[in-house]
């Protein structure tokens, strides 16, 4: 089965990725002054060396940088992402609470960016030079260059600051009682702007990308010859100049997975969303290593899955990479 291959390759390459990224992070903040047992004296107001030598024994703070490492790849093995000195909790269970906000987040973003931008990507496409093709350039190109942070902060204060229509910040509705479809109706409005601030970065990349790509694709020889044949200029659009432009789109959304994440760690702490933002401000604040580096190690694995989807949807438009007789497989 082509597709099993693919996953197989894709999984055995992502191995050494990970051992990269845990190690590098280790090493990383290891050098960093100071850890989480500092952090949690300084809160508490001080402590003896003994009870600091006690606490960080009972953490597996102590110890060679070598033997720590040694011993966090083993838990690692058992399923134990190690245990949070800053919120008293284990690691697997905090990141399990906040990981669901930053993926509607993340989810709602990148459809709304990829669906827009890429319709909006043909219209202007289909005839470049028009008027259309014009306005919708000047306008990607205006709001590419726009940080997120600050599109965040403009549609707060003016749509919900000033209008009311959306709420200032937060997931949901505080003590609401509210299930099933009435609490996912106030999730979705409470993520309203925070997903727009997100998405219209990635959207006006997605359609200049789009639109390029099909300026590209008109001289081809299949187009000519689709011509020829009389096909009709809708079907030849969509058939054929916007698939074929549709494929490096395809590309680049898995190469953005890792920069919309951290978008989204932005957009979280402007809005005040309880996800991966927020909990590695926590992480920073109390100096937990541990939790931080559960944090970059579940970012590592959504941007490996993020990647294995695109190459499995690559798959599906260009059968060539799932055989492997070319393509970005090959």
């Amino acid at each position: 089965m082509p597709v099993l291959r693919l996953i197989s390759r894709r999984l055995l390459t992502s191995i050494p990725v990970l051992v990269i990224v845990i190690a590098g992070t280790f090493f990383l903040l290891n050098a960093a002054s100071g850890d989480a047992v500092d952090a949690y004296l300084g809160s508490i107001g001080g402590g003896s060396a003994t009870l600091a030598a006690e606490l960080r024994a009972q953490y597996g703070l102590d110890g060679s940088a070598w033997a720590r490492l040694g011993f966090y790849l083993g838990q690692l093995a058992q399923g134990d992402l190690g245990y949070s000195v800053a919120l008293n909790r284990p690691i697997g269970a905090v990141i399990w609470e906040r990981l669901p906000p930053t993926l509607w987040l993340m989810g709602s973003a990148v459809a709304l960016s990829f669906l827009l931008g890429s319709s909006l990507g043909i219209v202007a496409g289909r005839r470049p030079g028009s008027l259309a093709d014009r306005l919708l350039s000047t306008g990607s190109l205006a709001l590419y260059s726009v940080p997120s942070f600050w599109l965040g902060l403009v549609l707060s204060i003016l749509f919900a600051v000033k209008l009311r229509w959306f709420p200032v910040s937060g997931l949901e509705t505080i003590a609401s009682g509210k299930t099933g479809l009435a609490r996912a109706s106030d999730i979705g409005w409470h993520l309203a702007l925070p997903v727009a601030a997100l998405g219209m970065i990635y959207l006006a990349l997605f359609l200049r990308m789009m639109r390029a790509g099909m300026a590209e694709v008109w001289g081809e020889d299949y187009v000519l010859a689709a011509r020829a044949r009389g096909l009709s200029e809708r079907r030849i659009t969509l058939n054929h100049v916007a698939r074929n432009a549709l494929l490096p789109l395809i590309t680049m959304l898995g190469l953005q997975a890792a920069g919309m994440l951290g978008g989204s760690v932005v957009i979280e702490s402007v809005f005040a969303i309880p996800g991966f933002g927020r909990l590695a401000q926590e992480a920073v604040a109390g100096r937990d290593s541990a939790l931080l580096m559960g944090i970059i190690l579940t970012s590592a694995l959504l941007v490996i899955a993020a990647n294995l989807l695109v190459d499995l949807a690559y798959g599906l438009l260009d059968p060539r990479v799932g055989s492997g007789a070319g393509g970005r497989d090959a």
